[in-house]
């Protein structure tokens, strides 16, 4: 952006001391929208002080915040909210100029060699096998235990470039590739766990009027891909002791699924200087709104309810 009399001014005043008359000048810039950042960034380059190029660092980090809140709003404003688009948007918090042709260009090949060794004769669980199969053996993806020490293992970019996720990146991964194949995989509501499930093809995910739990033919851990039955899950509901309710196998929406992740995201800010990115992360999740459901997809559960 062509630097005027007024950029210059409010540049000069970056480093006032008084906090009201900094707010001022913040407030200003930030009107100027993502076309100031490359004379904030010259700025920065030109600028002795350390205190004042914390400052110039807050004001390009609350622009980029700005515009990814526009994005995220759009996103969720969708008919339909693509998970990859909606993973993306997460990952720019952190990394505010990724590109994402490389994060597509990966995510394309691996659709593609899964896709090579689909084909309409093969069971459910030999479909998953394929999936995990790829994704785990052929591109030697690994999964860690979730840890908010690690911000990176929640991001889509550093998880394809490293081949290393906590068990929400690879689960996004995974429900990625299969909404792109067009595999009935989702994300279920398990407690304290990102869980997997293969619903039947008759599922009608648009209306949830049949118990979930009967119309999953398996689940997934995504931190392996490794496959658990019903049995399985039973007996961690029992070792829980929490009773096995048909609201935790519902598939989770897109829109949760990216939500979630951004909660899970903010607990890796909690220190101090930190944490108004968990602040800035939790306003994002809170963007996030659920459609209401038709008024006759609820009276079809409180019948089935009754």
């Amino acid at each position: 952006m062509e630097e005027n009399k007024e950029i210059s001014a409010l540049f000069h005043l970056i480093d006032d001391p008084d906090e009201e008359v900094f707010n001022m000048v913040s407030t200003r810039i930030i009107d100027y929208g993502k076309g100031i950042i490359p004379n904030l960034e010259n700025l920065w380059e030109n600028t002795i002080s350390e205190d004042v190029q914390e400052r110039i660092e807050m004001l390009i980090h609350r622009l980029h915040y700005r515009d990814l809140t526009e994005e995220l709003t759009q996103w969720n404003n969708n008919i339909h909210q693509d998970l990859l688009t909606g993973a993306l948007l997460a990952a720019r918090f952190q990394y505010p100029d990724l590109a994402p042709a490389q994060v597509y260009q990966e995510v394309e090949k691996l659709r593609r060699n899964i896709w090579l060794e689909l084909n309409s004769y093969l069971t459910p669980l030999e479909q998953v096998n394929v999936v995990t199969s790829i994704l785990y053996n052929y591109f030697n993806l690994r999964g860690v235990e979730i840890g908010y020490q690690n911000p990176e293992e929640f991001l889509i970019n550093k998880q394809l470039e490293t081949k290393r996720g906590n068990t929400i990146a690879n689960g996004i991964l995974y429900l990625i590739l299969c909404e792109l194949l067009d595999v009935p995989v989702r994300a279920i509501n398990i407690p304290h766990q990102f869980v997997l499930g293969y619903f039947k093809t008759d599922y009608d995910f648009t209306r949830h009027v049949e118990n979930p739990l009967y119309k999953t033919e398996f689940f997934i851990d995504p931190m392996s891909g490794q496959v658990f039955t019903h049995k399985d899950v039973e007996n961690y509901f029992k070792r829980i002791n929490v009773a096995p309710a048909a609201s935790y196998f519902k598939q989770l929406s897109n829109k949760r699924v990216i939500q979630f992740l951004m909660e899970e995201f903010s607990k890796c800010f909690t220190d101090e200087k930190n944490n108004y990115k968990q602040k800035e992360l939790l306003a994002l999740a809170e963007l996030i709104t659920e459609n209401e459901k038709p008024e006759s997809d609820n009276k079809d559960e409180e019948n089935e309810n009754e």
